[in-house]
């Protein structure tokens, strides 16, 4: 049955390339790419040689969370080779490579992806992915396929090089343990005029002490619900919320729903009627639309690669700025 939805797959994407009236993509320069979709920040101004100053002590505060009986020290959180794991009954028994990785090469999956698979803005969401499409991603990347259109997304490289040390062993035990966990909502989508200042850090907009506001523009600003719990902790079960301008959504559902006569093809074709995936190719439902928007401009920019990618290029080639605002608004704001 699988080999017949896979095979149905690719003669439906192949007939949306062949239909699709193929267009030079709307090449930027990085620094024009919407810096909240990618949440870089600008290079810091050189500063004046000092003296090294002597290493901080390491914090050894016990770090709690409520409903877990887990306690850990900073380090341990953040621990490449065996981060923390609040919550061992919120998912199944993690293989090695995501529980732990392997030295030197190999970051432990759960430590950007959380052990449940929800990640976070400035990386992917991998739970409930297909695995045919979480082993092509990852092929992608240790073929040099797949890049970021911002030089400054660091954590893309970082991940290219994670892959390619990789075992296919280690590949396949990550792609049945992520895909084997549904992805699940973690995400609210809020439409504002208005928006909490915010201030990017570890890839992420964290929002302001205080109460102060500012005009959301033509932005999508998502941030978590506690700041600390998930930047500091690393809280697999503190949730996000994305601001998105008023008018987005509706904008979006026509975009994916109908193509905008003509400018893109339906959302809906490939990945199904509810955006929950069909067979290899992946849900879009309740993502993350920083990441949904990142992965259009990579593919619009032909940063990203790869065998599915290709088929998606005709498909982005014509989508504004606005354009790909509105569709991960929408896309977001479903239910997974």
């Amino acid at each position: 049955m699988r080999r017949v939805v896979f095979c149905a797959s690719l003669t439906v994407v192949a007939l949306i390339a062949a239909m699709t009236v193929m267009t030079g993509p709307v090449i930027r320069a990085a620094a024009d790419l919407p810096a909240w979709a990618y949440n870089t920040p600008p290079p810091a101004p050189a500063a004046p040689a000092a003296a090294p100053a002597a290493a901080p002590r390491p914090d050894e505060t016990i770090r709690r969370l409520p409903g877990s009986e887990g306690a850990f020290m900073r380090a341990q959180i953040s621990d490449r080779y065996g981060p923390a794991d609040w919550y061992p009954g919120d998912h199944p028994a993690m293989p090695e490579v995501v529980a732990r990785g392997r030295k030197p090469d190999v970051w432990a999956c759960s430590l950007c992806h959380y052990p449940n698979g929800k990640g976070r803005p400035e990386n992917a969401g991998v739970s409930g992915l297909p695995q045919a499409y979480f082993l092509q991603t990852l092929s992608d990347f240790k073929s040099g396929a797949r890049k970021s259109a911002d030089p400054g997304k660091g954590n893309t490289n970082l991940m290219a090089n994670i892959a390619k040390a990789m075992t296919d062993d280690e590949l396949k035990a990550a792609a049945a343990y992520f895909g084997s966990m549904k992805w699940t909502p973690w995400i609210k989508v809020v439409e504002a005029d208005v928006v909490p200042k915010t201030r990017v850090q570890g890839g992420m907009f964290l929002r302001l002490e205080g109460n102060e506001t500012e005009p959301i523009g033509r932005r999508i600003i998502e941030t978590p619900d506690d700041a600390e719990r998930t930047e500091v902790l690393r809280d697999p079960r503190s949730a996000f919320t994305a601001y998105v301008p008023k008018g987005s959504l509706k904008q979006g559902e026509t975009l994916v729903k109908s193509g905008a006569n003509g400018k893109t093809t339906q959302c809906t074709v490939c990945h199904g009627n509810d955006l929950k995936g069909l067979g290899p190719v992946p849900g879009l439902a309740g993502r993350s639309p920083s990441y949904t928007a990142r992965q259009l401009y990579d593919m619009q920019q032909k940063a990203r690669g790869g065998v599915w990618t290709e088929l998606m290029v005709p498909v982005v080639a014509k989508l504004t700025n606005d354009d790909i605002l509105a569709i991960a608004a929408y896309t977001a704001s479903l239910a997974p």
